[in-house]
């Protein structure tokens, strides 16, 4: 990976923006796009959609969901502790303990989230679980009166962002999930920039995926494409304990995840898979017997549908604030998107036969 495409992650990294709060990655993602789309756009919806050559008639749309799982406070007690709920699927064990960022009218509050230590616990309390219900956020406030001076209400919350460089091009980090998969759009664009197309690209960092790829729907309807491809993080099974026989055989490294099954058009499909061979861009394949639940499902449904397919970059620890992803699989996957885009006339027909 360049230089400048890995600052471009690192700073994309760096921004607190759950579903329902994705300006501030919004923002590094627009400065980006207006370097290699011919026009940049937004919606009244958050989505921001970069152009290429719009004339063309057939469309193609790439969607990768910039948001991110998060927390919103939803109680201050008198003593100035915050509760919170959920935004996005959260697994509360690894919630205790994480450092937090606040995002508030006045900038960003950073607080704790605590539980009641250990030596503390009864033996049916440790026996439980985790529940969110069962954490608060400490920010150091003397009583409630004092924490409203920095908080409110309906602030959201992340865990501190912590983008960390691991052995053999592996980078760490929350938030991958998606954010890897709007940077992937948008550099696909900066490939695409200066050479031939024969359909128009609308690169869409899209918004509110985690709480129902509410994103995807409006951006998809507005756009209307006869092709979509989404780009978004797939699960891995080479960890202790991972397991092949429920998520295939996928492991870091060994490039993008690309699918078969209901969500995916099989031309589409074997398009990409075609390309990825003939370039000699190593894939990794998943099978998907239902809706994917990302945002190809979106774009494969929206009004009388499209030809759609997912591309996914492998990810360990999900939804966790310590994702793993590797770069060389995301430059593996910018250009095999790039390149199957490269391959199009036009004049494809993907009805299946």
């Amino acid at each position: 990976m360049n230089a400048d495409a890995l600052s471009f992650l690192k700073n994309l990294m760096k921004q607190p923006s759950p579903s329902g709060f994705e300006v501030p990655a919004q923002k590094v993602i627009r400065a980006r796009m207006q370097n290699v789309a011919d026009r940049v756009t937004g919606d009244v919806h958050g989505n921001l959609i970069g152009t290429l050559n719009e004339k063309a008639r057939i469309k193609v749309m790439l969607a990768g969901h910039v948001d991110e799982i998060g927390l919103m406070i939803t109680h201050i007690d008198d003593k100035g502790f915050i509760f919170f709920a959920a935004i996005g699927g959260w697994d509360p064990l690894v919630a205790v303990g994480q450092r937090v960022c606040i995002t508030t009218a006045k900038g960003p509050i950073y607080g704790v989230i605590g539980r009641k230590p250990i030596h503390l616990l009864e033996a049916a309390e440790r026996d439980k679980g985790v529940k969110l219900e069962d954490l608060w956020i400490d920010i150091g406030a003397r009583n409630k009166a004092d924490a409203l001076k920095s908080v409110a209400v309906g602030d959201s919350v992340v865990v501190t962002p912590d983008f960390i460089e691991l052995k053999n091009e592996l980078v760490s980090s929350r938030a991958f999930d998606d954010r890897v998969g709007a940077w992937v759009v948008t550099e696909v664009l900066g490939a695409l920039r200066r050479k031939k197309l024969n359909v128009a690209v609308y690169a869409v960092s899209t918004v509110q995926e985690e709480v129902g790829l509410r994103g995807a729907i409006t951006s998809a309807y507005h756009i209307h494409p006869d092709i979509g491809i989404a780009v978004d993080v797939g699960f891995t099974s080479d960890y202790p304990g991972g397991d092949p026989k429920k998520v295939g055989d996928i492991a870091l490294g060994k490039g993008p995840i690309l699918h078969r099954g209901a969500n995916i058009n099989p031309v589409l499909g074997k398009l990409l898979c075609d390309t990825a061979r003939h370039k000699k861009i190593k894939f990794q394949m998943q099978a998907e017997p239902r809706g994917t639940g990302t945002d190809a499902n979106a774009m494969q449904l929206s009004r009388g549908g499209c030809a759609a397919a997912l591309v996914s970059v492998p990810n360990r620890y999900m939804h966790s604030p310590v994702e793993v992803v590797s770069l060389r699989d995301l430059d593996a996957t910018v250009t095999l998107i790039a390149e199957t885009i490269l391959a199009l006339t036009g004049r494809e027909n993907f009805i299946p036969s």
